[in-house]
């Protein structure tokens, strides 16, 4: 088992206990120079409390299973605002917010609000001005997609400071 794998064994072991339980892993990175970075999402917020008592759980698991040298880095911390949604559990988080979408298809953008989440796929509603077949001006159309995640090259939550 490589050490990313056992690291992030250990962190699901954590989020078993009530302190933890909304917490999960996105991501984590054994990068050159051994330095590790584990990246956190939850559903409601990731505290610094949570990143150190977590960082402080993986690093006694390192040292005492010798799984790294003397010498690493370990980096445990929150996903980070503005970072592309990886997991289903994050679009679910993120129902009513704006979601701005780059599809595989031709690279078109979608912006929206994110309406609905399944297994599969995602719908977001969003208005746009058309020029409809005889008339002089551009009226406004509302849409509801479903975009299958399999057509999602990246989704951010565009951050709204009103």
């Amino acid at each position: 088992m490589v050490l990313t794998e056992k690291l992030e064994e250990l962190l699901n072991q954590r989020f078993q206990e009530e302190e933890f339980q909304h917490l999960y892993v996105v991501e984590i990175k054994h990068l050159p120079g051994d330095l590790i970075q584990v990246f956190l999402d939850s559903d409601e917020a990731v505290l610094f409390e949570h990143c150190r008592k977590l960082s402080r759980h993986l690093e006694h698991n390192i040292e005492e299973n010798g799984w790294l040298g003397e010498k690493y880095t370990l980096e445990v911390c929150s996903y980070g605002v503005g970072t592309p949604l990886k997991l289903h559990r994050q679009y679910v988080k993120n129902i009513g917010r704006t979601l701005n979408v780059q599809l595989i298809d031709d690279h078109k953008h979608v912006e929206g609000i994110l309406k609905t989440v399944n297994e599969e796929s995602i719908i977001l509603f969003y208005t746009e001005k058309i020029r409809i077949e005889g008339k002089k001006k551009k009226e406004l159309v509302e849409f509801n997609p479903e975009i299958p995640f399999s057509q999602i090259q990246k989704a951010t939550v565009k951050i709204s400071f009103r």
